[in-house]
């Protein structure tokens, strides 16, 4: 809850420290780290896919230095079995010989997880992240376990090399609060990286807020207001994402099979609330909502046969869509 103006600045400057000590290491992407940032603030749970070497593993490395959460890093493969990241119970035996059991926690107990390559485990493996994403539990034998506070899995994903993968099904997709596309640097930002990753001095980011402090943004931005206006043009919005909808777009009807479930306008009042609170709003507005709509949705939208074939990508239908809701505001 917002008790004051002081205690909104200080948040803001916590922000902004975070954005300062990621940006000491990672050159450019800015978007990209805003994204993350959103989710970090709005607790859920991102997934960033782009193709090797665009320093997906490094940022999720740089967020975890930049606050004072403890870090895991799963890398997945096709042999991985689940009790290797929730954990499992080992013998103990003692001095007379008896024996008891022990449950020995798996790198998914931690603060911020990184789920490196995700796709490459089987979907036996993937499926044992669904209770940690959605309850923040792990249920091992008959006893459950509380992870920690805050908890976020940040999975990264190769969109070229399909040999040895198992794409995520729909319910874990589900799951994301937001998917990231991880973009090219310019040439710019390519000589910077040369620059800073061949120079004799590594550059690292600094502690720059703790777990408390991530809680109480958290907390701020769940309380940052929402006119009905806004939230009705937010439900719109989803809405036109379904084909049989009487307003969607051409581009819906003809190219998606499945629209958003009730999770997309969660993720987008969400995201759209972090990002006003990171603007020093106190109000969600309609361009909150608009930039956080693709990346809230993009990994919600299924295209049919059609859609595929003619290799249509569900960002350039959200923005018929977004471009389709702007003409009749």
């Amino acid at each position: 809850m917002i008790e004051s103006k002081e205690q909104l600045g200080r948040q803001l400057e916590t922000v902004e420290a975070i954005r300062r000590e990621i940006g000491r290491v990672i050159v450019g992407q800015k978007d990209i780290v805003e994204q993350m940032l959103w989710c970090l603030f709005a607790g859920g749970h991102a997934l960033l896919e782009g193709i090797p070497g665009l320093g997906k593993t490094m940022l999720v490395r740089t967020i975890a230095d930049a606050v004072d959460l403890s870090f895991s890093r799963i890398q997945f493969t096709p042999d991985l079995m689940p009790a290797d990241i929730t954990g499992t119970n080992v013998i103990q035996f003692g001095g007379q010989g008896e024996t008891t059991y022990r449950f020995q926690r798996g790198p998914l107990f931690g603060h911020l997880v990184l789920a490196d390559e995700i796709n490459r485990a089987t979907p036996k493996t993937q499926s044992a992240l669904l209770e940690a994403m959605q309850e923040k539990t792990v249920t091992v034998g008959s006893e459950t376990y509380s992870l920690p506070k805050p908890f976020f899995v940040l999975a990264t994903q190769n969109p070229l090399e399909n040999e040895g993968t198992y794409p995520l099904p729909e319910a874990q997709l589900d799951r994301f609060l937001l998917k990231i596309n991880v973009s090219y640097p310019t040439k710019d930002e390519l000589k910077e990286i040369v620059l800073r990753t061949t120079s004799p001095t590594a550059v690292r980011a600094e502690k720059a807020a703790d777990g408390e402090a991530i809680a109480a943004i958290q907390e701020t931005a769940k309380h940052m207001l929402v006119a009905d206006d806004v939230l009705d043009y937010a439900v719109r919005l989803l809405m036109a994402t379904h084909p049989d909808e009487p307003d969607s777009p051409e581009s819906v009807k003809r190219y998606v099979q499945y629209g958003s479930g009730p999770r997309g306008i969660q993720s987008i009042v969400s995201l759209a609330k972090v990002r006003a609170l990171c603007a020093g709003r106190l109000n969600v507005s309609f361009h909150d909502v608009e930039q956080v709509a693709v990346p809230a949705l993009r990994h919600r939208l299924f295209l049919n046969f059609e859609g595929q074939a003619a290799g249509k990508s569900t960002d350039a239908i959200l923005r018929d869509v977004l471009a389709a809701l702007e003409s009749r505001r």
